[in-house]
C-alpha cells in the first residue's frame, strides 16, 4: 500500500504528465520534456559539495557530502532517455545517493544523441572507468549507478568493461532503469496509464535518435538482452506503477540465469525514479537500502576477502 505522501504527489504529476512525441517534434522540445521530469528532483542538500573535473578528456563533476568516503566511490550516469539531462539536472538525486552510500560520486557528463548516437555514451562510460582505476583508484571501491537510461547505461558499461577483460567493479545499482529499447516489456503496454513521468511516444522517439539504425537489442544498448556472466552483484529499484516496470524484473532474471547475486525491488504504488520526490517515505526507504547495498558491498571486510 504506497503511503499517502505519495498518494498526493501522484496526483499533482498526472496534472503535469509530459505530452506525446512524434518523428517531427524538435529535440528542443523533448528535452524541455525531460527537464520538466529532472525539476521534480528539488534543490540539492545545502551541505553538497559539487566540483567541476574532468576524467582523461571526459567531463563531469565530483559530489561530495559531508559524510563521502574517499575510498568509495560511484560512478553515476544520469538518466534522460539519452538525448537529455546532465550532472547538474540530477544533482539532488545524486547528492542524496552519495549521503545514504557515504560515498563520492563521479556524475559523468557522457555525449547525448541525436548529436552524438550510439555507441557514444557507452564509449564514454568505459573510457571514464579505464581511467578512474589507472589512477589510485581500485576496482574494488568502485560502484557503477545511474537512473532511467542511466541505469541501463551503467549496466551497459558493465556488459562493455567484461568484454574488455577489465576488472569488475564492486557493484551496480540502478533506479527504473531503461535496459530495453525495443520497448517490448508487457508493463510498457500494462501501465501506459499508471506512469506519469513517461509515454510510449517519448521513449521510442528517444530510443531511435539514440539507436539510429542500430538493432535496438544490441545487448549494449539494451542490456536486458545481454548475458550477465561474471557480472559483480546488482541491486535495482523500481515503482511497480511505471512502464519500465518490466525492463527491472528482466535484469533480475539475467543475472540469476548467470548466477550473479542480484536484489529487484518493485515497490508497491510508486512511479518512474520515486527516489527523485524527499518527502515520499518510499524514496527514503529506497535510498537507505541502496545506500546499505554499496556500502556492503564496498567495505574493507569485503575487499580483504576479494
Amino acid at each position: 500500500m504506497p503511503s499517502w505522501q505519495s498518494s498526493l504527489v501522484d496526483r499533482f504529476r498526472r496534472m503535469g504528465r509530459p505530452r506525446g512525441a512524434s518523428a517531427e517534434t524538435e529535440i528542443a522540445e523533448l528535452r524541455r520534456q525531460y527537464a520538466y521530469l529532472s525539476e521534480r528532483f528539488g534543490a540539492p542538500p545545502r551541505e553538497a559539495v559539487f566540483e567541476p573535473a574532468q576524467v582523461g578528456p571526459l567531463k563531469g563533476e565530483w559530489v561530495r557530502m559531508p559524510n563521502s568516503s574517499a575510498e568509495r566511490l560511484i560512478l553515476y550516469f544520469h538518466g534522460g532517455g539519452y538525448i537529455a539531462g546532465s550532472p547538474e539536472t540530477h544533482r539532488a538525486l545524486i547528492a542524496r545517493l552519495a549521503q545514504a552510500s557515504e560515498s563520492t560520486v563521479f556524475s559523468l557528463a557522457y555525449r547525448l544523441a541525436p548529436e552524438f548516437a550510439f555507441p557514444a555514451a557507452v564509449r564514454d562510460g568505459i573510457d571514464a572507468y579505464r581511467h578512474l582505476i589507472s589512477k589510485s583508484v581500485q576496482p574494488q571501491q568502485v560502484v557503477f549507478a545511474g537512473d532511467g537510461s542511466g541505469g541501463g547505461l551503467a549496466l551497459a558499461v558493465l556488459h562493455a568493461a567484461r568484454n574488455a577483460n577489465l576488472p569488475m567493479p564492486a557493484a551496480c545499482v540502478a533506479m527504473s532503469p531503461w535496459a530495453d529499447l525495443s520497448l517490448s516489456g508487457w508493463s510498457v503496454l500494462q501501465n501506459a496509464r499508471t506512469d506519469s513521468a513517461l509515454n510510449w511516444e517519448l521513449l521510442f522517439v528517444s530510443a531511435r535518435h539514440y539507436l539510429r539504425k542500430t538493432n535496438p537489442a544490441d545487448p549494449y544498448a539494451s542490456p536486458a538482452f545481454a548475458n550477465f556472466k561474471d557480472f559483480p552483484p546488482i541491486m535495482v529499484h523500481a515503482g511497480s506503477l511505471e512502464m519500465l516496470r518490466d525492463d527491472a524484473s528482466r535484469i533480475g532474471d539475467r543475472a540469476a540465469d548467470a548466477g550473479v547475486p542480484v536484489s529487484v525491488e518493485i515497490y508497491d504504488g510508486m512511479q518512474h525514479v520515486f527516489q527523485a520526490n524527499r518527502h515520499v517515505p518510499e524514496a527514503k526507504v529506497s535510498l537507505q537500502r541502496l545506500g546499505q547495498f554499496i556500502r556492503s558491498r564496498t567495505s574493507s571486510q569485503v575487499r580483504a576477502a576479494q
